[in-house]
């Protein structure tokens, strides 16, 4: 298959035209208009393409790309142990004293209290990965913001562990992605009390600019755990429209708006899913859903012929 990429920053040295094209596949660089060849070998610095089970040797002409979630940010080195050089010689006596001596050089410098606490800290940092199922942008920005922390020394007299959790929770604020102080407290063991003290710190000191959290982001979280409707979830985000537009959702939970949202559209609907479903799936209590199921019933100021009353869904909130 031939790969073609358009180049429009050149021009073609015989008609002037910014139709320059490269040929991945042949090397070439022509022109698009008038088809003269400007260049038959084009350099490719890309990794080797082509890769063999028995190969000894690794055809990658680079390395991982460099991250902020990594101790040295992928940039350090290894000296072999092989003592060859690269023609595959055997080095000198005082050659192989040299590269010992640079070999226990390198080990200390990587040896630093800041770079102990980093390894501590990403290893952490990779494992949430993995129970939240984070993305490589939210990973990248909690890195960053623990940076920053320890830089300005907020880590010391404080939880590795808290501080690592408190940075994600607010990198996972800032690119909005639906993941409360619970998940996080449960999935690094730790009191949801000790994380938030911590983000507060981070937030104060660090002066994060920490968005509002939208309740139509957990819609899609809480009805994918107990298997809501699509239909449900669209009437679901409605509900949460008008109580954004009549400002009753001011200084309320996000997930008990959630999931009071849908147990409202789930009646609606005639889905039988009681309080006790919702609550489980969005982490509150039934008593969070019926407060909240009170004023967006007076919001909306007409329940759906299908909406029982209060005292029958609590009955069945409690069976």
């Amino acid at each position: 298959m031939v790969t073609l990429v358009q180049n429009i920053k050149e021009t073609c040295s015989r008609c002037g035209k910014h139709e320059l094209i490269t040929d991945a596949e042949t090397s070439e660089i022509f022109c698009g208009s008038c088809g003269f060849v400007l260049s038959e070998r084009a350099e490719d610095w890309g990794p080797e393409k082509r890769s063999f089970p028995d190969d000894q040797i690794n055809k990658g002409r680079s390395g991982d790309g460099t991250s902020l979630a990594r101790h040295d940010k992928g940039l350090s080195t290894i000296i072999n142990q092989t003592n060859r050089d690269v023609t595959g010689k055997p080095l000198s006596v005082s050659m192989k004293k040299t590269i010992e001596r640079l070999r226990v050089w390198d080990s200390r410098s990587q040896n630093q209290p800041i770079d102990r606490n980093f390894r501590r800290a990403f290893s952490e940092l990779y494992k949430l990965k993995d129970k939240l199922a984070l993305s490589d942008s939210v990973v990248e920005k909690a890195a960053y913001i623990y940076r920053k922390a320890l830089e300005k020394k907020l880590v010391r007299g404080r939880s590795i562990t808290a501080m690592m959790g408190s940075a994600l929770y607010a990198a996972c604020r800032e690119v909005a992605m639906p993941r409360t102080l619970k998940d996080i407290a449960s999935a690094m063991d730790i009191k949801k009390g000790d994380l938030a003290a911590c983000y507060r710190k981070l937030v104060k000191e660090l002066d994060l600019k920490i968005p509002v959290v939208d309740s139509v982001q957990n819609i899609a979280r809480i009805a994918s755990m107990i298997g809501i409707s699509e239909k449900t979830k669209r009437c679901a985000i409605e509900i949460l429209r008008k109580a954004e537009e009549s400002k009753i959702s001011a200084g309320k939970n996000p997930m008990s708006l959630a999931a009071t949202a849908l147990y409202i559209s789930c009646l609606k609907m005639g889905e039988t899913h009681t309080q006790r479903d919702l609550a489980e799936a969005a982490n509150v209590t039934e008593v969070t859903i019926r407060n909240r199921y009170k004023g967006l019933l007076e919001m909306l100021k007409e329940v759906s012929p299908n909406a029982r009353s209060m005292k029958d869904v609590s009955h069945n909130a409690v069976k």
